[in-house]
């Protein structure tokens, strides 16, 4: 393995945050919630141990499928309270939409010190002390203040109501709670599931690849700052119009959300989950910059970005569609029936993905 290899294997394989059901006994909850079926019978379409990007469920008599998600920004709520309640709102809002549906409702809850005690926020908030001269020492409350217009202005751009939440301020910890939840309706006609579907269908990104959220690259040694994404406000309503104009086309036949690890966490996934491998080109990809490593491409979680599985002969129109809704779209590759994901930049394999990683592996990951 080499070293950008190493950092999206542990994110995919190792990090909880792609592998909750290592902490968490989801066979306990599938078992729980077939019990509660068999009152509701059909009213959970897809729930936790489908590993997938949001629920999916109906209310018993009640037209129509809704989408639920929720997600926590939490640790970027130290060097940047504002962005990390933002993006934590964006991207509960972008699994919802993976799913085939139109986010509608978002609840919040924030825990936080008591209010009229100092903390740091910024680039040394996790120290405490400040050698940077960036950070801004403030109350817990002008902090609060700041997650509060963060999740709000989301919402606002958005066209998404704020329905209610909770607040504590008995945390002790220098990390704030940061937490949302998102709730829409599905506007295709069946869910967007995650798994790829067969060989052949072309890979499509929506919205452009910046150098921000580069956590999984600065957990590696890969770059010298951690760069959390920064809120795309303007962008995240593009690509969610655009996205959403693809799917009424019936066209689209997975979706994925380019959230933590980015580009080469959603495609490894989606392949994976559907026994399939991948080849991407970064080439391809949409960039914010012209000095974009491509380990920057592959792996950064620069907010306002989808990916999209299609037939060949339906990437025009698709492309077409996005365009036209003023977001940058391009293919950057394809499924195949291969057992890995395969990501090249100009003709230079960059990582090569197992789908199975060995026993080996798994362990040097840990390390």
């Amino acid at each position: 393995m080499n070293t950008v290899e190493k950092a999206l294997m542990h994110g995919l394989f190792v990090h909880l945050h792609h592998n909750i059901d290592q902490a968490i006994d989801f066979g306990q909850l599938e078992e729980l919630n077939k019990k509660v079926s068999k009152m509701w019978p059909g009213a959970l379409l897809v729930g936790p141990h489908d590993n997938d990007d949001a629920a999916v469920f109906k209310f018993p008599e009640m037209e129509g499928l809704f989408v639920a998600k929720m997600e926590s920004h939490c640790s970027p709520g130290v060097p940047r309270p504002y962005d990390a309640a933002a993006t934590g709102a964006g991207g509960a809002m972008r699994d919802v939409v993976a799913m085939g549906a139109r986010p509608l409702f978002l609840l919040d809850f924030i825990g936080t010190r008591p209010l009229e005690q100092e903390v740091l926020v910024g680039p040394c908030g996790f120290k405490g002390v400040c050698d940077c001269g960036e950070c801004e020492a403030m109350t817990s409350a002008d902090r609060l203040n700041l997650i509060i217009q963060g999740v709000k202005d989301m919402c606002e751009t958005m066209d998404v109501f704020i329905v209610g939440g909770g607040l504590s301020t008995s945390f002790s910890d220098i990390v704030p709670a940061i937490v949302v939840a998102v709730v829409g309706k599905l506007v295709t006609e069946k869910p967007l599931t995650k798994p790829a579907k067969k060989p052949g269908h072309r890979l499509i990104v929506i919205g452009e690849t910046g150098k921000d959220g580069n956590d999984t690259l600065y957990r590696a040694g890969l770059v010298d700052e951690m760069r959390p994404a920064r809120a795309l406000f303007a962008e995240e309503r593009r690509v969610m119009d655009a996205t959403i104009a693809a799917f009424k086309t019936g066209k689209i036949k997975a979706c994925s959300d380019l959230g933590a690890a980015g580009i080469g966490a959603a495609v490894s996934e989606s392949a994976r989950f559907g026994g399939l491998g991948a080849e991407v080109d970064l080439t391809n990809v949409p960039v914010q910059s012209n000095d974009i490593t491509p380990e920057e491409i592959l792996i950064c979680e620069t907010q306002g970005r989808m990916l999209l599985h299609v037939e060949p002969e339906d990437v025009d129109e698709i492309l077409k569609i996005i365009r036209g809704k003023g977001v940058a779209a391009e293919v950057i590759g394809e499924i195949t029936a291969g057992d890995k994901e395969v990501f090249k930049y100009e003709g230079t394999i960059i990582a090569k993905i197992p789908n199975k990683p060995t026993p080996e592996m798994i362990e040097e990951l840990k390390k």
